[in-house]
């Protein structure tokens, strides 16, 4: 048997029997950051535009709310406002969206602590990128059309995929490894993320698995950093017992990659392989989670980073790959 297959092998025995080890998270928020003079206030269209009764009422929503109006409602592509207004109306009567909409009152009747996470989180993205410019913050109530959306003005949260997953209402055609992370605690870390994306310079153009790992790497490494308090696995999406057996089979993980010659690959179906949705990486093990290379990523750019002594902006800014992954010393923990 080659080396690769004895790995592979190991990887089996390792995943199929994964420690029940926990570790202390113990973790208290920077308290010069948290002076910051910044407060969210979310707005909650839901409210507004369900309430509404008529389509002059709606036309007065696209107005008061133009941003939402022409990017989230893409109003520009209707005729005209009355005709989009008219179709608003009829679809905020429509009973099953009614019982939609109540249901998300009765999972979400107040928002406060939601609004302190978003608060803490602006306050420590300002604190490492001055120039981040604090967007309006709304929810709404879509019938699933879209789940989370951000530019630099507005964020609109799509509050009936947050709903319980036990719910009778479910996001439609997704798979339940990706609909199990439409959870309240995962509102904010994918806020964050999405947000990262703002400031990371990765240079992608390489097209190689190495350059999406450290992509993905520097997503979740900022994710942590402005969320210091927050389990990893609402910043990955794993579930702990996931993330347990990940470092215990750190090595093997490692050395599949090396034996296997991936981290320069730039076919783009083998690096959807290690870094693409998916419920298990099944080249590695069917009981290693999906997108095992954006892990490892994370794990070789936390390296580098305080390795190299960079603060996140520095961090952040560098786009060479390959510099990061030469310089990051990674090395699987024993």
């Amino acid at each position: 048997m080659n080396q690769s297959k004895l790995i592979y092998c190991c990887l089996l025995l390792l995943f199929y029997f994964p420690s029940c080890k926990e570790k202390d998270q113990g973790c208290e928020l920077d308290s010069e950051i948290l002076k910051t003079n910044l407060n969210v206030e979310i707005v909650r269209l839901e409210n507004e535009f369900f309430k509404a009764e008529s389509a002059e009422d709606f036309l007065y929503l696209l107005e008061k709310y133009p941003e939402f109006s022409d990017k989230y409602l893409l109003s520009r592509e209707y005729e005209s406002k009355l005709e989009m207004a008219n179709e608003l109306f009829v679809f905020h009567q429509d009973t099953i969206m009614l019982e939609l909409y109540q249901e998300v009152m009765s999972n979400f009747p107040e928002l406060d602590s939601l609004e302190k996470e978003i608060t803490n989180a602006f306050k420590y993205i300002q604190y490492y990128f001055p120039e981040f410019k604090i967007p309006k913050v709304y929810t709404y109530v879509s019938g699933f059309a879209t789940d989370l959306y951000l530019d630099d003005e507005m964020i609109v949260i799509g509050l009936d995929y947050y709903l319980p997953f036990e719910h009778k209402f479910q996001p439609p055609d997704l798979p339940q490894y990706i609909s199990n992370r439409y959870q309240r605690p995962y509102i904010v870390p994918m806020i964050v993320m999405a947000i990262s994306s703002k400031f990371n310079k990765t240079d992608l153009a390489q097209s190689s698995l190495l350059a999406e790992m450290v992509y993905y790497g520097k997503a979740y490494h900022f994710t942590k950093s402005i969320l210091p308090c927050t389990s990893d696995e609402y910043i990955i999406g794993y579930t702990p017992e996931e993330i347990v057996a990940c470092f215990d089979n750190e090595e093997y993980i490692w050395s599949y990659f090396v034996e296997n010659d991936l981290f320069f690959e730039t076919n783009p179906f083998v690096i959807r392989k290690y870094t693409g949705e998916a419920p298990a990486t099944d080249e590695i093990s069917p009981d290693a989670p999906g997108r095992i290379g954006r892990w490892l990523g994370w794990n070789i750019v936390d390296d580098f980073r305080f390795n190299n002594e960079l603060d996140l902006k520095e961090l952040m800014n560098i786009s060479d790959t390959g510099m990061i992954f030469r310089q990051s010393g990674y090395k699987p923990r024993p």
